[in-house]
Protein backbone atom coordinates (compact mmCIF):
# COMPACT_ATOMS: atom_id res chain seq x y z
CA UNK A 1 0.00 0.00 0.00
CA UNK A 2 1.27 3.46 -0.92
CA UNK A 3 0.54 6.37 1.42
CA UNK A 4 1.07 9.97 0.36
CA UNK A 5 1.18 13.06 2.54
CA UNK A 6 0.46 16.25 0.60
CA UNK A 7 0.08 19.97 1.33
CA UNK A 8 3.06 19.94 3.67
CA UNK A 9 6.19 21.95 4.34
CA UNK A 10 8.69 19.10 4.39
CA UNK A 11 12.18 19.88 5.62
CA UNK A 12 14.06 16.87 4.33
CA UNK A 13 17.62 17.39 5.69
CA UNK A 14 18.72 16.37 2.17
CA UNK A 15 21.05 19.07 0.88
CA UNK A 16 20.08 18.35 -2.73
CA UNK A 17 16.37 18.91 -1.98
CA UNK A 18 15.98 20.65 1.39
CA UNK A 19 12.24 21.36 1.00
CA UNK A 20 9.37 19.42 -0.54
CA UNK A 21 5.57 19.55 -0.67
CA UNK A 22 4.74 15.88 -0.70
CA UNK A 23 6.13 12.56 0.48
CA UNK A 24 5.04 8.98 -0.25
CA UNK A 25 5.97 5.71 1.41
CA UNK A 26 5.19 2.04 1.04
CA UNK A 27 5.78 -0.40 3.87
CA UNK A 28 8.52 1.12 6.00
CA UNK A 29 10.39 2.90 3.16
CA UNK A 30 10.05 6.26 1.46
CA UNK A 31 9.39 5.97 -2.28
CA UNK A 32 8.91 9.63 -3.24
CA UNK A 33 9.81 13.12 -2.00
CA UNK A 34 9.07 16.17 -4.10
CA UNK A 35 6.36 18.37 -5.62
CA UNK A 36 2.74 17.29 -5.42
CA UNK A 37 2.16 17.18 -9.17
CA UNK A 38 4.68 14.36 -9.62
CA UNK A 39 3.46 12.19 -6.73
CA UNK A 40 2.87 8.48 -7.50
CA UNK A 41 -0.63 7.05 -7.53
CA UNK A 42 -1.50 6.28 -3.92
CA UNK A 43 -3.86 4.04 -1.96
CA UNK A 44 -4.14 6.59 0.83
CA UNK A 45 -3.68 10.38 0.69
CA UNK A 46 -3.28 12.46 3.85
CA UNK A 47 -3.54 16.25 3.95
CA UNK A 48 -0.98 17.85 6.27
CA UNK A 49 -2.84 21.16 6.24
CA UNK A 50 0.31 23.13 5.52
CA UNK A 51 2.06 21.88 8.62
CA UNK A 52 5.81 21.23 8.83
CA UNK A 53 7.25 17.73 8.56
CA UNK A 54 10.75 16.81 9.71
CA UNK A 55 12.67 13.55 9.86
CA UNK A 56 12.17 11.81 13.20
CA UNK A 57 14.53 13.17 15.83
CA UNK A 58 17.58 11.10 16.74
CA UNK A 59 18.73 11.74 20.33
CA UNK A 60 22.34 10.63 20.13
CA UNK A 61 23.14 10.48 23.87
CA UNK A 62 20.50 9.63 26.45
CA UNK A 63 20.12 7.44 29.53
CA UNK A 64 16.88 5.45 29.47
CA UNK A 65 18.13 3.07 32.15
CA UNK A 66 19.25 5.77 34.57
CA UNK A 67 16.02 7.68 34.04
CA UNK A 68 13.89 4.66 34.85
CA UNK A 69 15.98 3.80 37.91
CA UNK A 70 15.15 7.28 39.27
CA UNK A 71 11.40 6.67 39.47
CA UNK A 72 11.49 6.57 43.29
CA UNK A 73 13.53 9.76 43.79
CA UNK A 74 12.04 12.71 45.66
CA UNK A 75 11.98 16.12 43.98
CA UNK A 76 13.40 18.99 46.02
CA UNK A 77 12.01 22.50 45.71
CA UNK A 78 14.42 24.93 44.08
CA UNK A 79 15.99 26.77 47.01
CA UNK A 80 18.46 29.60 47.54
CA UNK A 81 19.51 28.75 51.09
CA UNK A 82 20.68 25.55 52.78
CA UNK A 83 18.22 26.05 55.65
CA UNK A 84 15.31 25.90 53.19
CA UNK A 85 16.56 22.61 51.80
CA UNK A 86 17.07 21.15 55.26
CA UNK A 87 13.58 22.25 56.34
CA UNK A 88 12.08 20.42 53.37
CA UNK A 89 14.11 17.26 54.01
CA UNK A 90 13.25 17.37 57.73
CA UNK A 91 9.54 17.78 57.06
CA UNK A 92 9.47 15.06 54.41
CA UNK A 93 11.22 12.63 56.75
CA UNK A 94 8.72 13.48 59.48
CA UNK A 95 5.73 12.85 57.18
CA UNK A 96 7.24 9.66 55.73
CA UNK A 97 8.69 7.52 58.53
CA UNK A 98 11.54 5.07 58.09
CA UNK A 99 9.15 2.14 57.83
CA UNK A 100 7.53 3.76 54.79
CA UNK A 101 10.67 5.18 53.11
CA UNK A 102 13.83 3.39 54.36
CA UNK A 103 16.15 5.41 52.10
CA UNK A 104 15.58 9.07 51.25
CA UNK A 105 16.95 10.10 47.83
CA UNK A 106 16.38 13.78 47.01
CA UNK A 107 17.08 15.64 43.74
CA UNK A 108 18.23 18.39 43.04
CA UNK A 109 20.00 21.05 45.08
CA UNK A 110 21.72 23.96 43.26
CA UNK A 111 25.39 23.18 42.67
CA UNK A 112 26.17 26.72 43.86
CA UNK A 113 24.32 26.27 47.16
CA UNK A 114 27.51 25.90 49.19
CA UNK A 115 29.59 28.45 47.31
CA UNK A 116 33.24 27.43 47.39
CA UNK A 117 32.64 25.22 50.42
CA UNK A 118 31.26 21.72 50.61
CA UNK A 119 28.38 20.08 52.49
CA UNK A 120 28.97 17.79 55.46
CA UNK A 121 27.28 14.71 56.84
CA UNK A 122 26.82 16.43 60.19
CA UNK A 123 24.77 19.18 58.57
CA UNK A 124 22.48 16.72 56.81
CA UNK A 125 22.21 14.74 60.06
CA UNK A 126 20.39 17.72 61.57
CA UNK A 127 17.51 17.03 59.18
CA UNK A 128 17.49 13.22 59.15
CA UNK A 129 19.67 10.75 61.03
CA UNK A 130 17.49 7.66 61.49
CA UNK A 131 18.07 6.27 57.99
CA UNK A 132 20.28 6.79 54.92
CA UNK A 133 19.70 10.09 53.16
CA UNK A 134 21.19 11.42 49.91
CA UNK A 135 20.79 14.76 48.14
CA UNK A 136 21.93 14.97 44.51
CA UNK A 137 23.19 18.21 43.03
CA UNK A 138 21.78 19.84 39.91
CA UNK A 139 24.76 18.80 37.80
CA UNK A 140 24.18 15.15 38.84
CA UNK A 141 27.84 14.47 39.58
CA UNK A 142 27.87 15.44 43.28
CA UNK A 143 26.03 13.80 46.18
CA UNK A 144 25.56 14.86 49.79
CA UNK A 145 24.99 11.99 52.21
CA UNK A 146 24.38 11.71 55.93
CA UNK A 147 26.28 9.71 58.54
CA UNK A 148 23.77 6.87 58.50
CA UNK A 149 24.31 6.32 54.80
CA UNK A 150 28.09 6.17 55.18
CA UNK A 151 27.62 3.74 58.07
CA UNK A 152 25.29 1.47 56.09
CA UNK A 153 27.67 1.45 53.13
CA UNK A 154 30.56 0.60 55.43
CA UNK A 155 32.57 3.56 54.14
CA UNK A 156 35.25 4.77 56.58
CA UNK A 157 38.61 6.50 56.40
CA UNK A 158 40.12 3.12 55.48
CA UNK A 159 37.81 2.56 52.48
CA UNK A 160 39.63 3.10 49.17
CA UNK A 161 37.94 5.38 46.65
CA UNK A 162 36.57 3.54 43.58
CA UNK A 163 38.52 5.85 41.26
CA UNK A 164 40.84 8.12 43.29
CA UNK A 165 40.39 11.77 42.37
CA UNK A 166 37.35 11.08 40.19
CA UNK A 167 34.81 8.66 41.72
CA UNK A 168 35.59 9.45 45.32
CA UNK A 169 34.51 10.35 48.84
CA UNK A 170 35.69 13.81 49.84
CA UNK A 171 37.63 13.55 53.10
CA UNK A 172 38.77 15.78 55.95
CA UNK A 173 42.36 16.23 57.12
CA UNK A 174 42.16 12.93 59.01
CA UNK A 175 40.91 11.00 56.01
CA UNK A 176 37.35 10.69 57.31
CA UNK A 177 34.58 10.95 54.68
CA UNK A 178 32.90 14.35 55.01
CA UNK A 179 29.58 13.33 53.45
CA UNK A 180 30.33 14.83 50.03
CA UNK A 181 30.58 12.23 47.25
CA UNK A 182 31.77 12.73 43.67
CA UNK A 183 30.81 10.93 40.46
CA UNK A 184 28.40 8.30 41.87
CA UNK A 185 31.12 6.69 44.01
CA UNK A 186 28.36 5.57 46.39
CA UNK A 187 26.88 3.27 43.73
CA UNK A 188 29.80 0.87 44.27
CA UNK A 189 28.51 0.33 47.82
CA UNK A 190 24.79 0.26 47.04
CA UNK A 191 24.41 -3.49 47.55
CA UNK A 192 25.91 -3.24 51.02
CA UNK A 193 23.63 -0.27 51.80
CA UNK A 194 20.47 -2.09 50.77
CA UNK A 195 21.53 -5.21 52.66
CA UNK A 196 22.08 -3.14 55.81
CA UNK A 197 18.59 -1.62 55.72
CA UNK A 198 16.92 -4.80 54.46
CA UNK A 199 15.33 -2.95 51.59
CA UNK A 200 15.98 -2.58 47.89
CA UNK A 201 15.12 0.42 45.75
CA UNK A 202 12.76 -0.22 42.82
CA UNK A 203 15.60 -0.06 40.32
CA UNK A 204 15.38 -3.48 38.68
CA UNK A 205 14.55 -2.97 35.03
CA UNK A 206 11.21 -4.27 33.82
CA UNK A 207 9.18 -3.41 30.73
CA UNK A 208 6.62 -1.77 33.00
CA UNK A 209 9.26 0.42 34.66
CA UNK A 210 10.59 1.56 31.27
CA UNK A 211 7.28 2.11 29.52
CA UNK A 212 6.88 5.77 30.56
CA UNK A 213 10.29 6.66 29.14
CA UNK A 214 9.46 5.32 25.70
CA UNK A 215 6.00 6.86 25.78
CA UNK A 216 7.78 10.20 26.23
CA UNK A 217 10.15 9.60 23.31
CA UNK A 218 7.23 8.56 21.11
CA UNK A 219 5.14 11.65 21.84
CA UNK A 220 8.13 13.95 21.31
CA UNK A 221 9.11 12.56 17.92
CA UNK A 222 12.31 10.73 18.95
CA UNK A 223 12.66 7.77 16.59
CA UNK A 224 16.36 6.99 17.17
CA UNK A 225 18.57 7.02 20.26
CA UNK A 226 22.16 6.47 21.32
CA UNK A 227 22.85 5.16 24.82
CA UNK A 228 24.95 6.95 27.42
CA UNK A 229 25.50 3.89 29.64
CA UNK A 230 23.57 0.64 29.51
CA UNK A 231 22.40 -0.16 33.03
CA UNK A 232 22.84 -3.91 32.76
CA UNK A 233 21.26 -6.75 30.82
CA UNK A 234 17.77 -6.38 32.40
CA UNK A 235 17.49 -2.97 30.71
CA UNK A 236 18.15 -4.47 27.30
CA UNK A 237 15.86 -7.42 27.97
CA UNK A 238 13.07 -5.02 28.98
CA UNK A 239 13.56 -2.93 25.86
CA UNK A 240 13.49 -6.03 23.68
CA UNK A 241 10.19 -7.02 25.29
CA UNK A 242 8.76 -3.53 24.73
CA UNK A 243 9.85 -3.82 21.12
CA UNK A 244 7.97 -7.10 20.80
CA UNK A 245 4.92 -5.38 22.26
CA UNK A 246 5.21 -2.50 19.78
CA UNK A 247 6.02 0.02 22.54
CA UNK A 248 9.69 0.80 21.86
CA UNK A 249 9.09 2.74 18.64
CA UNK A 250 12.67 3.84 18.09
CA UNK A 251 16.04 2.54 16.91
CA UNK A 252 18.45 2.10 19.82
CA UNK A 253 22.25 1.89 19.86
CA UNK A 254 23.61 0.62 23.19
CA UNK A 255 26.88 1.33 25.02
CA UNK A 256 28.71 -0.67 27.71
CA UNK A 257 30.92 1.19 30.18
CA UNK A 258 34.52 0.26 30.99
CA UNK A 259 37.12 1.81 33.30
CA UNK A 260 40.59 0.87 32.02
CA UNK A 261 42.53 -1.05 29.39
CA UNK A 262 42.56 -3.96 31.87
CA UNK A 263 38.79 -4.41 31.94
CA UNK A 264 38.12 -3.36 28.34
CA UNK A 265 38.45 -6.89 26.83
CA UNK A 266 35.96 -8.25 29.38
CA UNK A 267 33.52 -5.41 28.70
CA UNK A 268 33.80 -5.85 24.92
CA UNK A 269 33.00 -9.53 25.44
CA UNK A 270 29.95 -8.46 27.47
CA UNK A 271 28.83 -6.16 24.67
CA UNK A 272 29.14 -8.97 22.12
CA UNK A 273 27.16 -11.31 24.36
CA UNK A 274 24.37 -8.75 24.64
CA UNK A 275 24.50 -8.18 20.90
CA UNK A 276 24.11 -11.89 20.22
CA UNK A 277 21.14 -12.16 22.58
CA UNK A 278 19.22 -8.98 21.79
CA UNK A 279 20.23 -7.47 18.45
CA UNK A 280 17.20 -6.92 16.21
CA UNK A 281 15.89 -4.54 13.62
CA UNK A 282 15.49 -1.83 16.27
CA UNK A 283 18.24 -2.70 18.78
CA UNK A 284 21.99 -2.90 18.29
CA UNK A 285 25.09 -2.74 20.50
CA UNK A 286 28.29 -1.26 19.09
CA UNK A 287 29.66 1.36 21.51
CA UNK A 288 32.00 1.30 24.49
CA UNK A 289 31.79 4.16 26.99
CA UNK A 290 34.58 5.74 29.04
CA UNK A 291 34.52 8.61 31.53
CA UNK A 292 37.87 10.33 31.02
CA UNK A 293 37.32 13.14 33.55
CA UNK A 294 34.61 14.66 35.74
CA UNK A 295 32.84 18.01 35.51
CA UNK A 296 33.84 21.66 35.70
CA UNK A 297 31.29 22.30 38.46
CA UNK A 298 32.76 19.49 40.59
CA UNK A 299 36.34 20.65 40.13
CA UNK A 300 37.46 17.32 38.69
CA UNK A 301 37.54 18.03 34.98
CA UNK A 302 41.01 17.59 33.44
CA UNK A 303 42.56 21.00 32.80
CA UNK A 304 45.57 22.45 31.00
CA UNK A 305 45.92 25.14 33.69
CA UNK A 306 45.36 24.71 37.44
CA UNK A 307 42.11 25.39 39.24
CA UNK A 308 42.05 29.01 40.38
CA UNK A 309 41.02 28.13 43.94
CA UNK A 310 44.13 25.99 44.45
CA UNK A 311 46.73 28.05 46.29
CA UNK A 312 49.51 25.58 45.43
CA UNK A 313 48.93 25.88 41.68
CA UNK A 314 49.23 22.13 41.28
CA UNK A 315 45.60 20.98 40.96
CA UNK A 316 44.88 20.37 37.27
CA UNK A 317 41.76 18.31 37.94
CA UNK A 318 41.57 14.58 37.38
CA UNK A 319 41.99 12.36 34.35
CA UNK A 320 41.29 8.64 34.18
CA UNK A 321 43.93 7.68 31.58
CA UNK A 322 47.06 9.03 29.98
CA UNK A 323 47.51 9.22 26.22
CA UNK A 324 49.32 5.89 25.96
CA UNK A 325 46.62 3.87 27.72
CA UNK A 326 43.82 5.60 25.84
CA UNK A 327 45.60 4.91 22.54
CA UNK A 328 45.64 1.20 23.42
CA UNK A 329 41.90 1.39 24.14
CA UNK A 330 41.27 2.86 20.71
CA UNK A 331 43.40 0.23 19.01
CA UNK A 332 41.58 -2.59 20.80
CA UNK A 333 38.16 -1.12 19.99
CA UNK A 334 39.22 -0.77 16.35
CA UNK A 335 40.36 -4.39 16.25
CA UNK A 336 37.01 -5.49 17.70
CA UNK A 337 34.94 -3.16 15.50
CA UNK A 338 33.25 -1.18 18.29
CA UNK A 339 33.05 2.61 18.54
CA UNK A 340 34.43 4.41 21.59
CA UNK A 341 32.37 7.18 23.16
CA UNK A 342 34.21 9.28 25.76
CA UNK A 343 32.82 11.65 28.38
CA UNK A 344 35.25 14.58 28.42
CA UNK A 345 34.73 18.05 29.83
CA UNK A 346 38.06 19.79 30.43
CA UNK A 347 40.57 21.06 27.87
CA UNK A 348 43.29 18.63 28.99
CA UNK A 349 40.89 15.71 28.55
CA UNK A 350 40.12 16.87 25.01
CA UNK A 351 43.79 17.19 24.14
CA UNK A 352 44.63 13.77 25.56
CA UNK A 353 41.70 12.33 23.61
CA UNK A 354 42.88 13.87 20.34
CA UNK A 355 46.49 12.81 20.96
CA UNK A 356 45.34 9.25 21.63
CA UNK A 357 43.25 9.09 18.44
CA UNK A 358 46.08 10.55 16.37
CA UNK A 359 48.60 8.11 17.83
CA UNK A 360 46.27 5.13 17.38
CA UNK A 361 45.50 6.03 13.77
CA UNK A 362 49.20 6.47 13.03
CA UNK A 363 50.07 3.07 14.53
CA UNK A 364 47.22 1.36 12.69
CA UNK A 365 48.37 2.91 9.42
CA UNK A 366 51.99 1.86 9.99
CA UNK A 367 50.86 -1.72 10.59
CA UNK A 368 48.53 -1.75 7.59
CA UNK A 369 45.45 -2.00 9.81
CA UNK A 370 42.29 -0.37 8.49
CA UNK A 371 40.85 2.31 10.78
CA UNK A 372 37.11 1.62 10.95
CA UNK A 373 35.72 2.95 14.20
CA UNK A 374 34.32 6.33 15.09
CA UNK A 375 35.70 8.19 18.14
CA UNK A 376 32.86 10.08 19.82
CA UNK A 377 33.78 12.88 22.22
CA UNK A 378 30.79 13.85 24.39
CA UNK A 379 30.41 17.32 25.97
CA UNK A 380 33.76 19.01 25.14
CA UNK A 381 32.79 22.00 27.27
CA UNK A 382 36.21 23.62 27.59
CA UNK A 383 38.58 23.19 24.65
CA UNK A 384 41.75 25.07 23.76
CA UNK A 385 41.28 26.95 20.48
CA UNK A 386 44.28 25.22 18.88
CA UNK A 387 42.66 21.83 19.45
CA UNK A 388 39.22 22.60 17.99
CA UNK A 389 40.21 21.91 14.32
CA UNK A 390 41.66 18.52 15.29
CA UNK A 391 38.22 16.90 15.57
CA UNK A 392 37.54 17.34 11.85
CA UNK A 393 41.07 16.30 10.87
CA UNK A 394 40.94 13.11 12.95
CA UNK A 395 37.36 12.13 12.12
CA UNK A 396 36.15 12.65 15.70
CA UNK A 397 32.42 13.13 16.21
CA UNK A 398 31.51 15.80 18.76
CA UNK A 399 28.39 15.03 20.77
CA UNK A 400 26.78 18.12 22.27
CA UNK A 401 23.86 18.40 24.68
CA UNK A 402 21.88 21.31 23.28
CA UNK A 403 19.86 22.30 26.33
CA UNK A 404 23.05 23.08 28.27
CA UNK A 405 23.99 25.94 25.94
CA UNK A 406 22.12 28.66 27.83
CA UNK A 407 23.97 28.09 31.09
CA UNK A 408 21.94 25.23 32.56
CA UNK A 409 24.66 24.49 35.16
CA UNK A 410 24.87 28.10 36.31
CA UNK A 411 28.04 29.87 37.36
CA UNK A 412 29.52 27.47 39.92
CA UNK A 413 32.47 26.69 37.66
CA UNK A 414 33.66 30.32 37.73
CA UNK A 415 35.01 29.82 41.25
CA UNK A 416 37.05 26.86 40.00
CA UNK A 417 38.03 27.83 36.45
CA UNK A 418 38.06 31.60 36.78
CA UNK A 419 36.04 34.01 34.61
CA UNK A 420 38.25 33.80 31.50
CA UNK A 421 37.86 30.04 31.05
CA UNK A 422 34.19 30.06 32.04
CA UNK A 423 33.37 32.69 29.42
CA UNK A 424 34.94 30.66 26.61
CA UNK A 425 33.17 27.36 27.26
CA UNK A 426 30.62 25.74 24.92
CA UNK A 427 32.24 26.80 21.59
CA UNK A 428 30.32 24.24 19.58
CA UNK A 429 29.84 26.51 16.56
CA UNK A 430 33.61 26.57 16.04
CA UNK A 431 33.66 22.78 15.77
CA UNK A 432 30.92 22.97 13.13
CA UNK A 433 32.67 25.76 11.24
CA UNK A 434 35.87 23.69 11.20
CA UNK A 435 34.06 20.84 9.44
CA UNK A 436 33.64 18.41 12.35
CA UNK A 437 30.62 16.14 12.53
CA UNK A 438 28.53 17.38 15.46
CA UNK A 439 25.57 15.35 16.74
CA UNK A 440 23.04 16.60 19.28
CA UNK A 441 21.43 15.02 22.31
CA UNK A 442 19.58 15.60 25.58
CA UNK A 443 21.67 13.46 28.00
CA UNK A 444 18.99 13.33 30.70
CA UNK A 445 19.42 10.93 33.61
CA UNK A 446 16.26 11.23 35.74
CA UNK A 447 12.51 11.48 35.24
CA UNK A 448 12.76 15.03 36.60
CA UNK A 449 15.01 15.94 33.70
CA UNK A 450 13.20 13.82 31.14
CA UNK A 451 9.90 15.61 31.63
CA UNK A 452 11.44 19.09 31.69
CA UNK A 453 14.50 18.97 29.43
CA UNK A 454 14.46 16.06 26.96
CA UNK A 455 12.26 17.55 24.23
CA UNK A 456 14.60 18.15 21.25
CA UNK A 457 12.72 21.35 20.46
CA UNK A 458 13.73 22.80 23.83
CA UNK A 459 17.34 21.91 23.13
CA UNK A 460 17.11 23.46 19.68
CA UNK A 461 15.74 26.71 21.13
CA UNK A 462 18.42 26.95 23.81
CA UNK A 463 21.35 26.33 21.45
CA UNK A 464 19.78 28.72 18.91
CA UNK A 465 19.40 31.56 21.43
CA UNK A 466 22.09 30.68 24.06
CA UNK A 467 19.44 31.50 26.70
CA UNK A 468 17.81 29.08 29.12
CA UNK A 469 14.08 29.80 29.61
CA UNK A 470 14.00 27.95 32.94
CA UNK A 471 17.35 28.93 34.46
CA UNK A 472 18.39 32.38 33.18
CA UNK A 473 21.93 33.48 33.94
CA UNK A 474 22.81 36.28 36.33
CA UNK A 475 22.72 39.54 34.28
CA UNK A 476 25.72 40.77 36.25
CA UNK A 477 27.74 38.01 34.57
CA UNK A 478 25.96 37.83 31.20
CA UNK A 479 24.29 41.23 30.73
CA UNK A 480 22.27 40.32 27.62
CA UNK A 481 21.15 37.03 29.16
CA UNK A 482 23.07 34.97 26.62
CA UNK A 483 25.68 32.39 27.58
CA UNK A 484 29.09 33.60 26.48
CA UNK A 485 31.15 33.66 24.32
CA UNK A 486 29.36 35.86 21.80
CA UNK A 487 28.52 34.54 18.35
CA UNK A 488 28.03 30.90 19.35
CA UNK A 489 24.30 30.75 18.58
CA UNK A 490 23.66 27.83 16.23
CA UNK A 491 21.53 28.27 13.08
CA UNK A 492 18.27 26.34 12.97
CA UNK A 493 19.23 24.29 9.94
CA UNK A 494 22.42 23.17 11.71
CA UNK A 495 20.46 22.28 14.84
CA UNK A 496 17.86 20.23 13.00
CA UNK A 497 20.61 18.49 11.03
CA UNK A 498 22.44 17.70 14.26
CA UNK A 499 19.31 16.19 15.78
CA UNK A 500 18.58 14.10 12.69
CA UNK A 501 21.13 13.22 10.00
CA UNK A 502 24.32 13.97 11.95
CA UNK A 503 23.06 11.99 14.94
CA UNK A 504 22.25 9.12 12.58
CA UNK A 505 25.78 9.34 11.16
CA UNK A 506 27.22 9.02 14.67
CA UNK A 507 25.49 5.66 14.98
CA UNK A 508 26.14 4.50 11.39
CA UNK A 509 22.43 4.74 10.61
CA UNK A 510 22.55 7.49 8.00
CA UNK A 511 21.72 5.01 5.24
CA UNK A 512 18.46 4.29 7.07
CA UNK A 513 17.33 7.51 8.73
CA UNK A 514 18.10 11.12 9.55
CA UNK A 515 16.77 12.59 6.29
CA UNK A 516 13.66 12.16 4.19
CA UNK A 517 14.94 10.56 1.00
CA UNK A 518 13.85 7.76 -1.30
CA UNK A 519 14.96 4.41 0.09
CA UNK A 520 15.23 5.54 3.70
CA UNK A 521 12.88 4.63 6.53
CA UNK A 522 9.54 6.41 6.70
CA UNK A 523 10.32 7.94 10.10
CA UNK A 524 8.92 11.47 10.28
CA UNK A 525 7.14 13.89 12.56
CA UNK A 526 4.47 16.54 12.01
CA UNK A 527 4.90 19.77 13.98
CA UNK A 528 2.24 22.23 15.09
CA UNK A 529 4.33 25.17 13.81
CA UNK A 530 7.31 25.74 11.55
CA UNK A 531 10.45 26.33 13.69
CA UNK A 532 11.87 28.51 10.89
CA UNK A 533 8.89 30.87 11.15
CA UNK A 534 8.16 31.28 14.87
CA UNK A 535 9.80 33.60 17.38
CA UNK A 536 13.04 31.86 18.44
CA UNK A 537 11.92 32.06 22.07
CA UNK A 538 8.79 30.05 21.21
CA UNK A 539 10.41 27.05 19.52
CA UNK A 540 10.10 25.05 22.75
CA UNK A 541 6.31 25.50 22.60
CA UNK A 542 5.98 23.74 19.24
CA UNK A 543 4.19 20.43 19.64
CA UNK A 544 4.80 17.12 17.89
CA UNK A 545 1.31 16.48 16.55
CA UNK A 546 1.95 13.24 14.68
CA UNK A 547 4.66 10.61 14.38
CA UNK A 548 5.18 8.04 11.63
CA UNK A 549 7.62 5.26 12.51
CA UNK A 550 8.61 2.53 10.07
CA UNK A 551 5.76 3.70 7.83
CA UNK A 552 3.11 3.35 10.56
CA UNK A 553 1.31 6.22 12.27
CA UNK A 554 1.93 6.07 16.02
CA UNK A 555 -0.53 8.89 16.64
CA UNK A 556 -1.95 12.03 15.07
CA UNK A 557 -2.62 10.82 11.52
Amino acid sequence: MITTIRNAKIYTCNEDRPWAESIAFSGDKIIYVGPEDACPKSDKVLDAGGRTILPGFVDSHNHPGMVCQSSWHITLPWVDHVDELLDFVRQYAKEHPKEEVPFLYFEYYPTTLFGEGSPTKELLDTAVSDRPCLCQDFGEHLHWVNSKMLECMGVTKDTPDPVPGLEMFVRDENGEPTGWVKEFAWIHFADKLFEAIQWEAPMTMTPELMEEFFEFTKTHGITGMGEGILEGEPQLASMAELDRQGKLNLYYDGAVRFWSIEDLPEKIAELKMLRDKYQSKHIKMDMMKLFLDGTNESGNSALLEPLVNDSTGTNYGEIKMDTKELKECFLLCNAEGVDLQIHMVGDRAFRVGCDAVESAQKEANEKGIRWEIQPIFAHCELVDGEDIPRAAKLGITINWTCHWAGGYFGTQAISLLGPERWHRMYRIKEFIDSGALVAFSSDVTTFYELRRRADPLLGIQVSHTRMDPEFPLDPAICPDGKRTPAGQELPLDVLIMGYTLNAAKQMHWDDLMGSLEVGKLANMIVLSKNPFEVDPLEIKDIKTEAVIFDGKALFGI
